[in-house]
């Protein structure tokens, strides 16, 4: 099928752009969260307690999607075996930390994607280094507004190359079926091991209501050999989640770590900081036994060759509701080919190439959002 029959469907009604890369960036330190008494947001909602505090109004995470809701999330954690936390979302600094104001302190680039989002590609480039959060926070504060800011880059955690592209790449054989391909490279002069968390999370919306709401579930399915990740939902309905190379599953609720946070005890002994706390703590306890939840994740330990060998690592899942026999890796070869051919017939001649990179990546950062939308 050709994205202009896409579009087509889309206008009939078809739901082809249900699910976007319309999951936040950066959900802590916002309005949208903010219940404090003199309106700082950005200190009623830190940074350092997101991994652990669960959020009201949206979610948030790296090369990230959604439903055009955001009640089903799907996004990538990773860790490189020296930061202090799972890497689940992007650092910034808050309006009071930055000497010219708030601003994100990574590398990531949204590179491509059709309109209705059957295609769509990201890069995030992860230092294989400790990542800096106080350095950055330290030195940003001591510079004046007439100084140039402290980026990322500055600290010396890119020195000879020592860092990972991520290069997540999602594509649809169907309205509600994506195949998700996740390419990590080492671009570094030695080999290095990746922790890499494809996770698949509801959000939080029965922590908040007034009155008694349904209650979303993820759970294991499957076997041994081919273990599936179901998620169901009162609106949206069942969908599942297996892996082309079946991994370690890990589950967890997407509930605040009051412990943590607020110093009072859990409703829950499994909380939204469990994987955190499983992958870099080495907490076994942390995760549910039982394998069940509101939030899962694959894990994968990648051992990933210097850049010399030109190797990388790889990893592909499937998100769907109604599978297809469509291939995972056949799908998304042949999603990468339309999407660089057709975008050249629905633009003007010249300048052609200039029109189609920015139209992919006008819309690889969300483009239009869809009028339906699905009760919370």
């Amino acid at each position: 099928m050709s994205e202009q029959q896409r579009l087509a469907e889309a206008r009939a009604g078809v739901f082809w752009k249900q699910w976007g890369p319309y999951l936040s960036e950066r959900q802590w330190g916002t309005v949208r969260e903010d219940y404090s008494g003199d309106g700082n947001a950005w200190d009623y909602f830190s940074h350092d307690q997101a991994r652990a505090r669960a959020y009201a109004w949206g979610e948030d995470g790296l090369a990230g999607v959604s439903d055009d809701a955001c009640q089903l999330c799907c996004a990538v954690a990773l860790w490189n075996g020296r930061d202090a936390i799972l890497k689940e979302r992007l650092f910034g600094l808050t309006n009071a930390e930055g000497n010219h104001g708030e601003d994100v302190k990574e590398y990531y680039f949204y590179l491509d994607s059709t309109p209705t989002h059957s295609w769509m590609r990201y890069l995030y480039k992860y230092p294989q280094a400790a990542f800096p959060y106080a350095d950055l926070v330290a030195t940003n504060r001591q510079r004046n507004r007439n100084e140039m800011e402290y980026e990322l880059i500055d600290t010396g955690v890119f020195a000879d190359d020592r860092y990972f592209d991520v290069f997540v790449t999602y594509a649809k054989a169907a309205p509600d079926d994506l195949l998700i391909a996740i390419d990590v490279v080492n671009r570094g002069p030695d080999a290095a091991e990746l922790h890499l968390l494809p996770q698949l999370w509801f959000r939080n919306s029965w922590s908040w209501a007034s009155s008694v709401v349904p209650r979303p579930l993820i759970r294991r399915m499957g076997d041994a050999v081919m273990p599936v990740i179901a998620a169901i939902h009162p609106v949206l309905g069942g969908y599942y989640l297996y892996s082309e190379v079946p991994a370690p599953l890990l589950f967890t609720e997407n509930e605040t770590n009051c412990e943590r946070v607020f110093g009072r005890p859990n409703r829950s002994p499994y909380v939204k900081d469990a994987f955190h706390e499983f992958v870099v703590n080495g907490n076994e306890a942390a995760v549910n036994p039982a394998q069940t939840g509101t939030k899962a994740a694959a894990h994968y330990r990648l051992q990933l060759a210097a850049a010399k060998h030109r190797r990388s690592g790889y990893a592909c899942v499937r998100w769907y509701r109604r599978g297809s026999n469509v291939g995972l890796k056949s799908g998304v070869r042949s999603q990468k080919l339309e999407a660089q051919v057709e975008p050249r017939a629905m633009l003007p001649r010249s300048p052609v190439c200039f029109l189609v990179r920015l139209s992919m990546q006008f819309f690889s950062n969300g483009g239009p959002r869809p009028t339906r939308s699905i009760s919370s």
